[in-house]
């Protein structure tokens, strides 16, 4: 066969080789017997013979040829053929498929098949009927791969089981050879459990069901979970069928969550939820489970349609309740640790399952409100008096507070009106300061108390929280558990002695301390502040006084009750300018009267004139009576 393709490939060289430009140059060859003329392979009749006659009539010959063609099969392109090895060679696999010539295989495509001999069948893939070398082109691969595609075809429209090994690793899931052809195996497929190691599947060998498929690219979804899912669903089926509410089954725990845990119950799974672990609190599953635990736990209820299954662990034993001790009455003492808190309080647990609520106005005896979330903290063990119970809502209610003696029961006896005291800032409002005395006794100073002189339009301004402040007690009210404090009335009341010092008309030099579009405060001496409403900081080149400015100030008003005094600016200037040019006017009325009083003294001391004294006093008698008549009309 080698010899037959060496041959041919000279013949082809050989043609290759020959010019095309060149004529074809008839030759003769001369015998023995008879010279035979040669001619160009077109020009050759090849229905003659060597003596230029036929051998054969056109019907044998067209019987032969008849004959021949039914010893052929008819072959397709594209198609799969079954054909029979004849020859084996180093590289190759030569075929006989009854055609016209056999086909060649490279032998690298059987490797599969290591025990191939001549004359075994095989499945073949016919890419193209004739080559340039008038060949069969066949592909076993493709033939193989065609076949395994219309078998996984056939066992996704049939539901049948294929069987594949896993060869490598890929993203997402797993590469599966089936019959030679690669499919995906997505990693939430491999198996009903979560499987973080994929690499422990690489080498299998196992039964998948086909779930997807895709005609355009040949491609191929399986899944090894269906088939476990599916043996599971009859196992399922027959143990739901024989379950009742109330039975107790035996579990193994699988998996946890933070809302529970799962439990195998022998081929169906039923779900443990975290408050039907324990009859107290737990945080996790975990702090009571751990997985591969074998329990006892009881149904509680399940789904035929959703095929759910809840169980219960604590119902197995009875509810804390119904066995707390009887000397657990109102009055008696409890201890615990906290469990919840909430913003009205904190839950305090005595036994798992048994909680009592600390509300958060039993925390202390004081007034202050408390903030539960910040006091208390979860873990932290008290001891409380038990205020309530009742077994039968399975509710009781506790105090801190009630542990302690009630403070305002001495009051007045620890704390007199008209006392002085010291005490803590714990809170600052708009309208005064809460003041601590001890633990559970406070009051509250009005922000009108601070100071007699001074207005806060809040008291941060006069203290802060945590600061001591020495206070005086103006009321007790017992019955609301209520204090009123004064701190300015530690001294004496100044406003009668501010009367006789900033009577009305009287001026002061004072600074401006704040401004706004209503006015001024000034601070006047000995600390004293007052009001100038805003059209009285005006100046006299007509600009408002500007803050920490220091002017003269007349006090317009003073109301001792309401403790308020009123002082202008602007008129202080008015009324000094005022009395400035009464003063001007005073001054020149007596320099009048004192010139007349000279001339009537005058007048009377001479006896005789002489004609031009007469002519001067006339004159300055004129003048005289002019001035008298200007002073005159000025004074209308």
């Amino acid at each position: 066969m080698e010899n037959l393709e060496n041959e041919n490939n000279n013949e082809e060289k050989v043609v290759e080789n020959t010019p095309t430009t060149e004529p074809v140059v008839e030759q003769t060859v001369e015998t023995n017997e008879e010279v035979v003329e040669e001619t160009a392979f077109d020009d050759f009749d090849w229905d003659k013979g060597p003596k230029g006659v036929l051998n054969y009539e056109d019907s044998v010959i067209e019987e032969y040829e008849a004959l021949y063609e039914n010893t052929l099969s008819s072959i397709k392109e594209f198609e799969i053929v079954a054909g029979k090895v004849v020859f084996i060679t180093a590289s190759d696999v030569v075929l006989d498929l009854n055609c016209k010539s056999d086909g060649l295989v490279s032998r690298t495509e059987f490797r599969d098949m290591p025990d191939l001999a001549v004359g075994d069948v095989v499945e073949v893939y016919v890419e193209t009927q004739e080559d340039k070398r008038g060949q069969l082109v066949l592909s076993r691969r493709k033939a193989k791969l065609l076949s395994a595609w219309a078998n996984i075809v056939s066992s996704f429209e049939e539901g049948k089981v294929v069987t594949g090994t896993v060869i490598s690793k890929t993203k997402g899931g797993l590469i599966v050879d089936i019959d030679g052809l690669e499919t995906f195996l997505p990693g939430s497929q491999i198996d009903i459990r979560p499987i973080i190691d994929y690499d422990a599947y690489v080498g299998k060998t196992m039964e998948f069901k086909v779930v997807k498929i895709n005609e355009s690219i040949k491609n191929a979804v399986v899944s090894h979970k269906a088939l476990i899912e599916s043996d599971l669903e009859e196992q399922r089926q027959a143990i739901i069928s024989k379950l009742e509410k109330g039975q107790v089954l035996e579990g193994t725990v699988k998996n946890l969550t933070d809302f529970g845990a799962f439990l195998d119950l022998g081929g169906v799974d039923g779900l443990l939820y975290i408050t039907d672990i324990s009859w107290g609190r737990i945080k996790h599953p975990s702090d009571v489970l751990e997985n591969g635990q074998k329990l006892n736990v009881v149904v509680l209820d399940f789904n035929d349609d959703k095929k759910r299954i809840s169980l219960g662990l604590k119902q197995l034993q009875p509810h804390p309740w119904d066995v707390l001790a009887e000397d657990v009455q109102p009055g008696s003492i409890v201890k615990g640790k906290i469990v919840n808190i909430e913003d009205y309080g904190a839950f305090l647990e005595v036994t798992p399952g048994v909680e009592g609520l600390i509300h958060v106005s039993e925390v202390s005896w004081s007034s202050q409100p408390i903030n539960s979330r910040e006091f208390f903290k979860e873990g932290d063990e008290y001891e409380a008096k038990v205020v309530t119970i009742d077994r039968d809502d399975r509710k009781m209610s506790l105090s801190l507070r009630k542990l302690q003696e009630d403070p305002w029961t001495k009051i007045e006896e620890k704390y007199p009106k008209g006392s002085s005291h010291k005490g803590e800032v714990k809170n600052l409002t708009p309208y005064g300061v809460f003041i601590e005395l001890e633990e559970g006794i406070g009051g509250m100073i009005h922000i009108s108390d601070l100071s007699w002189t001074k207005r806060f339009a809040h008291p941060a301004e006069f203290t802060k929280v945590g600061a001591t402040l020495d206070i005086i007690i103006l009321e007790i009210d017992k019955d609301s558990r209520k204090l009123s404090l004064g701190h300015k009335q530690l001294e004496e009341n100044p406003w009668d002695t501010f009367a006789d010092v900033f009577p009305e008309g009287s001026s002061h030099e004072a600074t401006i301390l704040r401004r706004d579009d209503r006015g001024a405060i000034v601070l006047l001496p000995y600390g004293l502040e007052a009001f100038a409403p805003i059209r009285h900081i005006k100046k006299e080149d007509g600009s408002l006084a500007e803050v920490d400015e220091q002017l003269m100030f007349k006090v317009i008003e003073f109301n001792r009750d309401d403790k308020r005094i009123l002082v202008s600016h602007s008129r202080f200037y008015t009324d000094a300018k005022r009395s400035a040019e009464q003063a001007d006017k005073e001054a020149i009325k007596a320099e009048k009267q004192a010139a007349k009083k000279a001339v009537n003294e005058v007048n009377s001391s001479n006896e005789k004139s002489t004609f031009g004294d007469l002519s001067a006093f006339s004159e300055l008698k004129e003048q005289l009576k002019n001035e008298e008549a200007g002073d005159n009309k000025d004074g209308e």
